[in-house]
């Protein structure tokens, strides 16, 4: 399509840790449809007072959308917004982030229990899909205002992340059922998710929010750095 384009390799707006020493947890925040890393950076800087030792990275996903004019990036095509669509699209984006988290933490000296992602939107949809199939476990997952795609394929996902999911209960692009979907989901194959339906909320991260997800990877940090070093799918 005329406009389109795509990148082997990702990159995007990044915070050094805010303790000025190096990096001890990576957090890899996922914008969503249309959007760009600077549209989330901002959630690093929110949270670099709980975690002044996490480097913070906002990646651009690998597609512009398919017209210049409309601007903004794509984890994968949205055309008739199916869970078949949503499944197969994200399987195909996951090997290049994959490849992306794996160089980020071989460059910072980390292993995978010192990562965690947090994702908006299709960013979230891609914190599911790639976060719970990492071949050890991250420190934890968080989806803002997503889905889980696949969810009828997760014989052989990694229960070991901790998950947070937040929703706004007015919700008129991704409807707040589909978060408590995921969250039945997940519970039903092992995974500890919990779930927030923020009322008056719409299809957008608040102040609440951020809150719960500082809270959430500053206690998922502390646990992970408990757990036997490579630990992960059996």
């Amino acid at each position: 399509m005329t406009g389109s384009s795509s990148r082997d390799r990702l990159d995007g707006p990044r915070l050094a840790p805010a303790s000025g020493g190096a990096a001890r947890q990576l957090v890899v925040i996922l914008h969503g449809y249309g959007a760009d890393g600077a549209d989330l950076i901002d959630l690093g800087r929110a949270w670099q007072g709980q975690m002044p030792d996490a480097a913070f990275i906002a990646p651009d996903a690998p597609e512009f959308l398919p017209f210049e004019a409309l601007g903004g990036r794509q984890w994968f095509p949205l055309v008739d917004r199916s869970p078949a669509e949503f499944r197969i699209g994200a399987e195909a984006a996951q090997p290049v982030l994959d490849r992306f988290l794996d160089e980020e933490l071989a460059a910072l000296g980390l292993d995978e229990h010192a990562l965690a992602l947090v994702g908006f939107s299709q960013g979230a949809m891609m914190t599911f899909q790639c976060g719970l199939r990492r071949s050890v476990a991250p420190a934890a997952l968080i989806g803002y205002s997503g889905l889980l795609p696949g969810a009828d394929r997760l014989a052989r996902i990694n229960t070991e992340s901790p998950v947070l999911i937040v929703h706004g209960n007015e919700d008129d692009v991704v409807p707040a059922y589909y978060a408590e979907a995921a969250r039945t989901a997940l519970s039903d194959a092992g995974v500890t998710a919990d779930l927030h339906l923020l009322s008056n909320l719409g299809h957008s991260i608040d102040e609440r929010g951020m809150v719960l997800g500082g809270r959430f990877l500053e206690k998922a940090f502390r646990s992970a750095a408990d757990r036997p070093s490579g630990q992960g799918l059996g």
